[in-house]
């Protein structure tokens, strides 16, 4: 593990290395990257990583706090989920006919750790658990509009891509987040107020027998971290039931992160599908779908008429990443409350900076993952983050990066601690953030 003494300082880190390689991948890669939000300049290129450590190309290395938008739950090459995978990939790559027992294992653990799931498709990425999901609830409900919440993100498919990030003057109204999507994709998906069960209520009001489902990220991490009401959760519940929708809890992030049956463990509320991804195979590409037994039927793979296809599905490195990971958790239950401890550490270090320097801040986050919004609290939905000092945000992470702290800066982005981190990194990192506020207060950046 690389020694947190032997990081860079700032006045000694360059870019010049990774800045010839984005030249190269400009030419042959749009825009020089493979998923938008991975633009973002220096640092340009990684080449490893290491427990709670990432190094780019001119050998700069990084407390990761990124850990690839949260795909990395127990650290960059999880000694356990590395053996699991080359003992894999020794013995099978890929069937594409019939199940393998590695598909049966993961399966079996999913339904054994997700409250919620008696059955579960394996896939490869969260956006085709979303586009499943909803396919089914359609289909079961025979109704065509889905409900989502102002800020949630559930992946790029046309019916979801719209309304995360939006300015004042498009939130909660069409912000498409693409060109090429058809008008009736985006008209079939409403928007809401996340914790504000009246304009969920409103909406079933509006549209009477004709909505699916609601999905929602139980914590909208994709907007930093808007922690639920019990009131809020529970209500959805009753609502969706009351009207014959479907309840679609999208735990790509949540699942397996903030504990072993997700977040839906955590509140108690039990949702009809789950989406899963990212945390459960520990940055290997690995998605599941599952729910109710009945519902699961209704795919054309157990004779329904709902079609679940792809060669990849269940391959045999992505289930032997995910049955390590989650077997690791499974194992060792002590995994949350450490993580959790060094997230509350980090949050409560965050909040007595700000407070000491009388910056308007509000420090928020669960289990691991914390978010310094520039604004006075509380926040609770959206509308609140309307007022978020985007500048101060993206600032913060770009400095904190250039000190060897790696934040995506990016406004509203999260951070997340993982299993390899400990309580030294969180001191030194508190100590850098203590540094880079205090410049933004007196820059005038941070007010």
């Amino acid at each position: 593990m690389t020694n947190l003494e032997s990081l860079p300082d700032v006045t000694r880190r360059a870019y010049d290395r990774g800045a010839e390689l984005d030249r190269i991948a400009c030419e042959v890669i749009p825009g020089g990257v493979n998923s938008a939000t991975r633009r973002v300049d220096a640092p340009y290129a990684f080449t490893s990583g290491t427990g709670a450590y990432i190094t780019d190309r001119d050998d700069n290395t990084y407390v990761d706090y990124h850990a690839a938008f949260g795909a990395i739950l127990l650290g960059h090459r999880a000694p356990e989920i590395e053996a699991a995978v080359q003992a894999s990939a020794s013995r099978i790559d890929l069937a594409g006919i019939g199940v393998t027992e590695a598909e049966v294992e993961l399966a079996t653990l999913v339904t054994e750790s997700i409250p919620s799931v008696d059955q579960m498709v394996s896939l490869q990425s969260g956006s085709e658990a979303v586009v499943l999901a909803i396919r089914l609830a359609r289909a079961v409900t025979g109704r065509p509009l889905v409900v989502k919440f102002q800020g949630g993100f559930h992946g790029w498919s046309d019916g979801v891509a719209r309304n995360v990030i939006s300015p004042a003057d498009k939130a909660f109204g069409l912000d498409p987040l693409s060109a090429g999507i058809l008008d009736s994709a985006l008209d079939a998906t409403l928007i809401a107020e996340f914790n504000d069960l009246g304009s969920v209520q409103a909406l079933f009001e509006a549209h009477p027998d004709r909505i699916a489902a609601v999905i929602l990220e139980p914590i909208p991490h994709n907007v930093g971290a808007l922690v639920p009401t019990q009131e809020f959760v529970e209500g959805l519940r009753r609502l969706t039931t009351e009207q014959d929708a479907l309840l679609i809890f999208d735990e790509v992030i949540t699942g397996f992160r903030h504990a072993l049956g997700g977040y839906q463990e955590v509140c108690g509320v039990m949702p009809d599908l789950t989406t899963l991804a990212k945390a459960m195979g520990n940055g290997y590409p690995v998605a599941g779908m599952g729910g109710r037994r009945d519902l699961m039927q209704r795919l054309d793979s157990a004779g329904g008429d709902v079609l679940l296809a792809g060669t990849f599905n269940g391959n045999a490195v992505s289930c032997a990443a995910a049955i390590a990971t989650i077997t690791y958790l499974r194992d060792n239950p002590d995994f949350y409350q450490r993580t959790h401890a060094l997230g509350e550490r980090m949050r409560a270090g965050l909040r007595g900076i700000v407070t000491d320097l009388k910056i308007a801040a509000t420090v928020a986050g669960f289990g691991g993952v914390f978010a310094t919004y520039f604004l006075e609290g509380p926040v609770s939905g959206y509308r609140d983050l309307l007022r978020n000092n985007n500048e101060a945000y993206v600032a913060f992470h770009r400095r904190m990066t250039e000190r060897g702290f790696l934040m995506l800066p990016m406004a509203l982005k999260r951070n997340h601690v993982s299993g390899a981190h400990t309580s030294e990194d969180i001191d030194r990192t508190l100590e850098a953030a203590a540094d880079v506020l205090r410049e933004l207060r007196d820059e005038g950046i941070a007010r």
